[in-house]
């Protein structure tokens, strides 16, 4: 069996599918591709021109390969069925499936083009932050997001059905860009939500991750 994910480790949907695998405790390999210059190999499977996709080599023949990572994480979960990272109830699970989206559409377009397109990704191509932009999405864009995640989270250990699952998984990697950028939850305005994603990150599966990314877009930030 060989699992291999191809895109490139700072992205917060690769991220997803690799906290999904750690937790399963399911081995791969990571080969780096820059959305911003895939090769013509990824292109051929990835119909969206879009990273991750999840090469699984237990499927026979060439057509081995699935793109989207809540399509990966979906599948994942039904190949390494334990630990359990989907609630059982099925209103649960259709929380925790809103939670990710939640994060892959609204959250990830705040922080992505916000904050780490300007700050990470505009100096890995050699452009220049508009730190206008940066402050708006800090100070605009993301408060209400984060007012409302401070109200869901609550007093609730894990956002649904009380176990760690795909709701932790998404917002919790659009987080850790926020952080790669410089920036933190603010504890005093949000306690709860603050609270929430520092036991997350503490998770060893994201920790991993964090300690292994963080030279690089340190050296980025400060260019």
């Amino acid at each position: 069996m060989a699992l291999i994910v191809y895109g490139g480790s700072v992205s917060p949907f690769v991220r997803k599918v690799r906290v999904m695998l750690a937790e399963k405790g399911a081995q791969y390999t990571l080969e780096q591709v820059s959305p911003f210059a895939p090769p013509p190999e990824f292109l051929a499977i990835s119909p969206l021109k879009r990273i991750p996709v999840l090469r699984d080599t237990d499927v026979a023949g060439d057509n081995n390969t699935l793109p989207d990572s809540s399509i990966i994480c979906d599948y994942l979960e039904h190949k390494f069925p334990n630990p359990r990272l989907y609630p059982a109830d099925p209103f649960e699970r259709a929380k925790a499936l809103w939670y990710e989206e939640y994060a892959d559409s609204t959250m990830a377009q705040n922080i992505g083009r916000g904050l780490f397109f300007e700050r990470i990704v505009k100096k890995m191509m050699r452009g220049q932050t508009d730190e206008a932009v940066c402050q708006k999405t800090l100070t605009q864009e993301l408060p209400p997001l984060f007012d409302h995640l401070e109200h869901e989270i609550g007093d609730k250990k894990f956002l649904a059905g009380g176990e760690f699952s795909i709701a932790d998984i998404s917002v919790g990697t659009m987080i850790v860009n926020m952080v790669h950028c410089g920036e933190a939850i603010d504890h005093a305005r949000w306690p709860k939500f603050g609270a929430y994603i520092d036991r997350i990150h503490a998770r060893p599966s994201f920790k991993a991750l964090i300690d292994e990314e963080t030279p690089l877009v340190t050296r980025f930030r400060a260019a």
